[in-house]
């Protein structure tokens, strides 16, 4: 945002948890246009005071690891619903356009042999508590836009890579277990399918939304790429010099959904997007990336 728009000014606000990492943005800290405030989005007194000028919300703040979810429920709970809900108030009160982003996991878990892909109108089906943590959400932004006439949009993405992704990650995972020669451990055959997409054709997504996007509406993402884990495994490893002896099949996640697909028509047709980076070409960046970055990561882990 800042390098396409000199005249806008942005005001980051990160509780800076586990994954929050201010080295990611060390390129911008400079920026006139750009300050770091550290806080939290349930601290109703901070937002309220820090979007006093604001004239839109871009809300990516989420507790997102699924796993993570299962034994930290509460914190999942408080962030993505009561966080939102702070978000939406003080976006209410300052008359502030709200866009909202979401996951694809909200619509639940697809069959291995359907043709089905979510869209706009599929019905939520949440499996975990991160994605149901993600669906109220999604319902109060609606609730907001119904009850309220409060400006809002909407977009459910699918699984998104990248630099900068924090190594719990599947892609991140088994890139810097191997740099540092480690099996990559997999969730039971490994045939888990999602959608794949890269975290700048989903920027660029938004960026198109919170500009062009129709007040009121929701847009899927999806990145046109859907791979089962092992088949993700077994590009890496390959591109990386490795054989399959390295891959560790593990005990599998609990209410581990099996498939999700995108249909992004919808976002295609009216609001011109496509995803440009493919996923072939994006893996090998990626992979790059870390190796190129082995002090950014490394001391994650």
């Amino acid at each position: 945002m800042l390098k396409n728009y000199s005249n806008y000014e942005i005001i980051n606000l990160d509780k800076l948890t586990y994954a929050g990492n201010l080295k990611n943005l060390e390129d911008v800290e400079k920026n006139k246009n750009y300050t770091f405030v550290k806080g939290d989005i349930c601290d109703e007194l901070l937002v309220n005071k820090i979007i006093k000028d604001v004239n839109l919300i871009v809300h990516f703040a989420a507790e997102t690891h699924v796993d993570r979810s299962i034994d930290n429920k509460e914190e999942f709970l408080k962030t993505n619903i009561f966080g939102t809900f702070t978000l939406l108030n003080a976006a209410l009160k300052n008359k502030i356009r709200f866009h909202h982003i979401s996951t694809d996991e909200v619509f639940g878990s697809l069959n291995f042999e359907s043709k089905e892909k979510f869209n706009e109108n599929t019905q939520y089906t949440p499996n975990s508590i991160y994605s149901a943590s993600k669906a109220s959400s999604d319902h109060l932004v609606r609730t907001f836009y119904k009850t309220y006439n409060l400006p809002i949009t909407i977009s459910n993405c699918s699984n998104n890579y990248g630099p900068y992704q924090y190594p719990e990650k599947l892609i991140p995972l088994i890139i810097t277990n191997l740099i540092q020669n480690k099996k990559v451990p997999l969730y039971g055959n490994g045939q888990n399918i999602r959608d794949w997409i890269h975290v700048l054709d989903h920027v660029k997504a938004i960026d198109l939304i919170i500009h062009k996007g129709k007040i009121g509406e929701t847009y899927c993402i999806g990145g046109d790429s859907e791979k089962s884990n092992i088949e993700i495994a077994k590009t890496i490893l390959k591109e990386m010099g490795f054989d399959e002896k390295m891959i560790e099949y593990v005990k599998d996640r609990p209410g581990h959904d099996l498939r999700y697909s995108i249909n992004s028509n919808k976002i295609k047709k009216e609001l011109g997007w496509e995803p440009k980076i493919k996923f072939e070409e994006g893996i090998k960046e990626t992979i790059n990336w870390y190796k190129n970055n082995k002090e950014w990561w490394v001391k994650l882990k």
